[in-house]
């Protein structure tokens, strides 16, 4: 426990000012993360809270605060308080921030005040800590990432090197004149936190004050983000460098910025240095055809990738028609009829606990039974039961690859023949064959049934058809066949990365072309064939001199983000293939002779599909 903790809220509460870091939730610190967990209360703005609120607990209380319009002048926080579900519960009439925190507090409850950066630097959070003081409501401050420290570094613009220089950190909108004579007479590198369409009023008060005209100059938007984008130039043509980019004018003008001026933003410096921008799938929106609980490592990994995955669930499990078989196997794991029970799927694992949690049985009726796991989550599935597996396979998480580790049935040494196989109602017959064909009986027990889950939103489905997804990951026949089915077929534009062989041919019969396939029925190794699709396409736009795009701006009419709202993204115009079929050929856009050919991965040979 931090010393900071308190170990209970006394009566009247406690406020704890959170810094919520400029935007990625990864950089929140670990008290940040403990004090969400505690709070009773949330109060923040809405892009503040939509980093934070994935560590608070469920029901917390939120509350958001938007600055007054009634009253420009003052800015002033003012809240609106809803519940848990993000429903409006009430609007204060004339209340700040301020007031409505430790009203909260005297509640006895436990307020975090989340601010975007770091707390020190919020130009409201000492007004509040102040009233807090004053009103006898205990407080700590937890210290967040500022945004002026984390966006530079994100953008690959070192503040600092060995030879050292003065740094300075400018707010523009506040800055007096005295404030830019001062920087401007230094040659230190000058942090401006501004606006998009006030940035070249900024670079122009550094001129006026005496930096070079050469001088140079990184823009970032959105910083930390995968939304962030980096504009190079000086401060005599940022300008028009954010014009030509098509940039400016435009109606997000008012977006927050983090400028820095000095040596360290020269462009030879940070093409090395520029490491998040950089990420193969930067920005990419990726379709996972799977709920957030069974994708929650494949979505990890791509957001590692810098992509933006997005959960859309296109199976749905129900129990069986018939129930009969499944409760006589597992009254026969009891009863000690089974020597093996093998779990090719989460949803197995899942179907049996129900059964036993039905039955009042626990992980304790595993004993002397030897469990099979395919896959990685399968197995931290059954670990979560209380059960460790006794066997996952070696080599190709897989029905063929559980077989090729699978021993063959000893009479001698085995007092019981006989697996139980809990399994879905569409589960091919490999593994059955299988251990058949190893000298087991083998009771291939339907557990569960899959079914063709409900359309997602209106929304989601005009972005699959429309382009608007990037890449969609299928994992199985069936997700090709009920994403088609419940949305529609994707988009042209959209990279298309399938499993394996079978899932490939299916997403072919539907009309779709593949560019990735994984070189081995993994959904890990699917998303890192996705994320060598992702560089090479990179590679090969930067080695042709173009811009280097996300497959969605390819589309008619789509606008790049890199210009907000205006500008056309320049599509790719040469595509690259063995000329095999419509399969083989890789979208990366203009590619140079040797790049021909790299478009689609392959290698998987065997069944892909391990279990719906």
């Amino acid at each position: 426990m931090s010393p900071t903790t308190l170990p209970a809220p006394p009566e009247h509460g406690h406020v704890t000012f959170l810094g919520a870091g400029p935007g990625d939730p990864g950089l929140l610190t670990l008290r940040a993360v403990e004090a969400l967990a505690n709070a009773d209360v949330l109060v923040a703005e809405h892009e503040v809270l939509d980093v934070v609120r994935t560590h608070a607990r469920q029901g917390v209380t939120e509350v958001h605060t938007d600055s007054d319009t009634s009253d420009p002048g003052t800015g002033t926080p003012q809240l609106t308080v809803v519940d848990g579900a993000s429903t409006t519960a009430g609007v204060p009439a004339v209340r700040d921030a301020a007031h409505l925190v430790m009203e909260a507090a005297r509640g006895g409850r436990r307020v975090v005040r989340a601010v975007s950066g770091d707390p020190g630097l919020d130009a409201y959070a000492a007004e509040e800590m102040l009233a807090c003081a004053s009103a006898g409501v205990p407080f700590e401050v937890v210290p967040g990432v500022a945004a002026a420290v984390g966006v530079p570094a994100y953008a690959g613009v070192p503040l600092r090197d060995a030879q050292g220089a003065d740094v300075r950190f400018v707010d523009a909108r506040t800055a007096s004149d005295r404030c830019w004579t001062e920087v401007g007479a230094s040659d230190g590198t000058v942090v401006v936190s501004t606006t998009l369409d006030s940035v070249a009023a900024a670079a122009g008060e550094l001129v006026s004050a005496g930096r070079k005209p050469d001088t140079p100059l990184t823009v970032t938007v959105a910083g930390t983000t995968t939304r962030q984008r980096t504009w190079t130039a000086t401060l005599g043509t940022i300008a028009q460098t954010l014009k030509q980019a098509k940039v400016l004018p435009s109606p997000e003008g008012g977006r927050p910025v983090i400028a820095v001026v000095g040596e360290r933003s020269a462009t030879a410096r940070r093409d090395q240095l520029s490491w998040f921008e950089s990420k193969p799938l930067f920005g990419w929106k990726v379709l996972v055809p799977r709920t957030k609980e069974q994708a929650a490592s494949l979505s990890d990994q791509l957001r590692s990738y810098g992509a933006v995955p997005h959960e859309v669930p296109t199976i749905a499990v129900e129990p069986p028609r018939t129930p009969q078989q499944m409760e006589r196997a597992v009254k026969g794991l009891v009863t000690g009829r089974y020597e093996w029970i093998a779990f090719t799927s989460v949803n197995a694992v899942k179907a049996v606990r129900e059964k036993f949690e039905e039955y009042g049985l626990d992980a304790r009726a595993f004993a002397g039974i030897k469990v099979a796991a395919v896959g990685e989550q399968t197995a931290n599935a059954l670990i979560a039961f209380g059960v460790k597996p006794d066997l996952v396979p070696s080599g190709e998480q897989s029905a063929a690859g559980l077989l090729e580790d699978w021993p063959p049935y000893d009479p001698v040494f085995d007092p019981i023949d006989r697996v139980f196989l809990p399994r879905a109602d569409i589960a091919t017959e490999t593994l059955v064959a299988g251990l058949i064909d190893l000298g087991w009986e083998v009771d291939d027990v339907t557990a569960y049934r899959t079914v063709r889950a409900s359309p997602p939103p209106a929304e989601t489905r005009e972005a699959i058809k429309g382009g608007g997804f990037d890449a969609v990951l299928f994992t199985s026949s069936s997700t090709v066949r009920n994403l088609v089915g419940i949305a529609g077929k994707p988009h042209n534009v959209t990279v298309i990365a399938c499993i394996g062989p079978a899932t490939a041919k299916t997403a072919e019969e539907h009309g779709l072309r593949v560019d990735v396939m994984a070189p081995e029925p993994s959904v890990h190794k699917l998303a890192e064939a996705l994320a060598d699709f992702g560089a090479r396409r990179r590679l090969a736009a930067l080695e042709a001199g173009d811009p280097v795009t996300r497959p969605s701006e390819r589309r008619p009419g789509a606008r790049s983000e890199v210009a907000g709202r205006g500008g056309t993204a320049r599509p790719a115009t040469v595509r690259c293939g063995s000329g095999r079929g419509p399969s083989q050929y890789g979208r990366l856009g203009p590619l140079s002779a040797p790049a021909c050919g790299l478009g689609l991965v392959h290698g998987a040979r065997r069944e892909d599909r391990v279990g719906a």
